[in-house]
């Protein structure tokens, strides 16, 4: 192939961007005049609660940066929230501040917050149509037109490897001698561990409280097709990944945007696009992966009377997990995949709540189905359920970010599809079942349409609706599990990430220079107790968006060499060539 045809690839790509940008204002612009209520315009670019407040105000004063929101655990792992703080006194925590970290605040909103907002959270003018928390950000188009473009091009794997999958997972497949570091399960479990999370309990809850029960359907339908994207990504982390003496891996973005690029004649655009990976991915472990999840897990927990303490004393809290993390970032990727698996008690109680109201459950899927096509005036109609479902499962499952190929890149195997066909799993059991298990609780125990509950909503406190589900629908004692599973999926979270930023660390300036990350790392985790300026950890939660920046325009543009590798294994297994 030749440099200019696949200039004319990136342009086509970019050109349906356009068009759909002009289909969706064209609808939202209808369902706007057909609305009996008249949303009001949006005065900030906010993605459904989880877009930073950001206004393009300049004078905008640093009280105003700094005003922390109500204190929940929201949608932590979709990562465009900004960090929650829980005082007893809002003037007293502004004031609190050191002045340095005030000033360091306010430079971040200004301008780095601010116009990082305007560039990914471009609404295309929606937000004025449909509302603010009905707005299509950029970003949102550009993972969903993405995922849809590599599933119509991979011929649907999603659904035609899917059993594939299953086997590849539980080790029917697996080879010992295969070059790497982990089991195909493990990878699947660190990747998960980085994905489900804060997202599964808040996200959930907010998405059905501000677009009804239907929102759950289109976040199926999103998480999908999110599954041919992580497939994408994580078969080109093992076609490009890197291997040393050690037997360490080294690969994901930052290696086949480089070098896959290069092999299409385009390395000046490799080099580019790999390092700004890269330096986002740090950027993105220390703040989104990391004080971020602190900060949200923390305001969680801390409204409990039995550990009210914590109020006082936060950095009690930053310091035990990043004890808990040490121990296991040092000991490697083996000791993630390990931790990753024993996560299940939420699942467990979720599952309770569901076999305890088996009879209501027929009732809450035809709500679910019908109220995804409901013309409702209040919520923009069908666009308005739509917008909320996509972004609510394109932020919770990270399908086209690339951190996830991070991860998949260390399992053992020498065929690189098959990883990508095992990790296809993770936006399913994401997305489609840890989600929906939530949204099942949240409609069967009708906590959403309780009026007492609005306010919960309204400030975006999805945590708390979830817990009152639970509560609900089992027992009052199972707030404690709520706080468990917090607890334990900002920490996953967190150790997940520590790989991700330690592999493009490393990337960037050696080897060496591992111990130096992962010492920086564990000093974010207590800073994430104790440090509460809004726009600090606002901008290092918004790389992990940017990261879908550079990674599926490299998709995109490889996606040909991914689709004649799979069209070659798939041949290959259809012969019985893998059967032991």
């Amino acid at each position: 192939m030749k440099k200019p045809n696949h200039t004319i690839r990136v342009w086509t790509f970019l050109s349906l961007l356009a068009v759909l940008a002009f289909g969706v204002t064209t609808l939202t612009q209808t369902a706007a005049q057909d609305s009996n209520s008249g949303a009001a315009p949006a005065e900030t670019t906010q993605a459904d609660g989880d877009a930073p407040e950001a206004k393009a105000d300049e004078n905008e004063t640093a009280d105003s940066a700094t005003e922390p929101d109500s204190a929940d655990a929201t949608t932590a792992d979709e990562t465009i929230e900004i960090p929650e703080i829980t005082v007893v006194d809002d003037n007293a925590a502004v004031s609190s501040q050191p002045a340095w970290i005030t000033a360091v605040d306010d430079f971040f909103g200004k301008w780095l917050v601010a116009p990082a907002v305007a560039t990914l959270f471009f609404d295309f003018g929606t937000g004025k149509l449909l509302g603010e928390k009905k707005s299509i950000p950029f970003v949102v188009v550009w993972l969903f037109v993405g995922s849809l473009f590599l599933t119509i091009r991979m011929g649907f794997i999603n659904v035609r490897g899917f059993w594939h999958a299953v086997r590849l997972t539980r080790g029917d497949y697996d080879n010992p001698d295969d070059v790497g570091e982990v089991s195909h399960f493990q990878a699947l479990a660190s990747a998960l561990s980085a994905t489900v999370g804060l997202g599964n309990i808040a996200g959930v809850a907010l998405a059905i409280g501000t677009g009804g029960p239907g929102a759950t359907l289109w976040m199926i339908v999103v998480g999908l097709i999110g599954m041919t994207a992580k497939f994408t990504e994580c078969t080109l982390g093992q076609m490009y990944r890197k291997v040393d003496k050690e037997g360490i891996v080294l690969g994901g973005p930052m290696q086949y945007l480089k070098d896959g690029l290069a092999d299409m004649q385009l390395p000046g655009m490799g080099m580019v696009l790999s390092t700004v990976f890269a330096l986002l991915c740090v950027g993105a472990s220390l703040g989104g992966g990391n004080a971020f999840q602190i900060v949200q897990s923390l305001g969680a927990i801390q409204e409990e009377p039995a550990l009210s303490f914590l109020k006082d004393y936060p950095w009690i809290y930053g310091l035990v997990m990043a004890t808990l993390a040490g121990a296991v970032i040092i000991g490697g990727i083996r000791s993630i995949g390990a931790v990753a698996g024993k996560i299940g008690a939420y699942v467990v109680t979720s599952l309770y709540v569901l076999l305890s109201n088996y009879d209501q459950i027929p009732a809450a899927v035809s709500s679910i189905i019908s109220g995804a096509f409901s013309p409702g005036a209040a919520l923009g109609g069908v666009i308005g359920v739509l917008v909320i479902g996509i972004q609510r499962a394109v932020f919770s499952n990270e399908a086209g970010t690339g951190s996830a190929a991070i991860a998949h890149s260390a399992a053992k195997t020498d065929e690189p599809v098959s990883e990508g066909i095992v990790a296809l799993l993770e936006p399913f059991i994401d997305s489609v079942v840890v989600c929906t298990m939530t949204a099942l609780v949240i409609v069967i125990t009708g906590v959403a349409n309780d009026p007492q509950n609005a306010a919960l909503i309204d400030s975006s406190q999805g945590a708390a609706l979830t817990s009152q589900a639970f509560q609900t629908g089992g027992f009052a004692w199972f707030r404690w599990i709520l706080y468990a599973a917090v607890i334990l999926f900002a920490f996953s979270t967190l150790v997940s990430w520590s790989y991700y930023g330690e592999r493009c660390f490393v990337h960037l300036f050696g080897k060496r220079s591992s111990i130096v990350y992962k010492i920086v790392f564990l000093i974010f985790t207590v800073l994430g107790s104790i440090v509460t300026a809004r726009n600090i950890l606002a901008f290092s939660d918004i790389l992990i968006l940017g990261l879908a920046l550079p990674n599926m325009l490299g998709l995109y543009i490889l996606s040909g060499k991914v689709r004649r590798g799979l069209d070659s294994y798939m041949s290959r297994l259809e012969k019985g060539e893998f059967d032991q």
